[in-house]
């Protein structure tokens, strides 16, 4: 079969034939003499938020006992990874079965149940760790 209607699809023009940009007079170097107020955008709100976050950070908050707590687990965990890596390299620092020790000794109380049953969670398992070692005795 053979197609003998060849029409284009589209309208794209080819290279011989142009158009002709509409109508007018082209640009004008006068305008017609108004001068137009510039239009200035208002900041006063995102000042506000700024002002607000800088004074947020001069307040001084007191740690509480929770904070003391949260620290306090936070440094027995990293001295359980400190300890592990000691066993992994076959070489145990005698100063960190002190500050073990130390950690365990130093205990500020706080009011949060929850947060006091997962410190003595950490303390039972580093003194697990110092009792393999031979150096926890009470």
């Amino acid at each position: 079969m053979r197609i003998t209607n060849n029409t284009p699809v589209s309208s794209v023009q080819g290279k011989g034939s142009k158009k002709k940009a509409g109508g007018g007079g082209g640009f004008l170097i006068g305008g017609d003499g108004e001068t137009h107020a510039a239009v200035s955008t208002s900041s006063s709100s995102s000042l506000s938020g700024i002002d607000a976050l800088l004074s947020l950070q001069e307040m001084q908050v007191q740690p509480d006992d929770r904070d003391a707590a949260t620290a306090r687990g936070h440094s027995m965990l990293d001295l359980l990874d400190e300890l592990k890596a000691d066993l992994l390299a076959g070489v145990i620092e005698p100063s960190r079965l002190e500050n073990m020790m130390t950690a365990l000794s130093d205990r500020p109380v706080s009011s949060d149940p929850g947060l006091e049953s997962v410190i003595d969670e950490i303390e039972l398992r580093v003194r697990v760790e110092l009792a393999k070692q031979g150096r926890f005795t009470s």
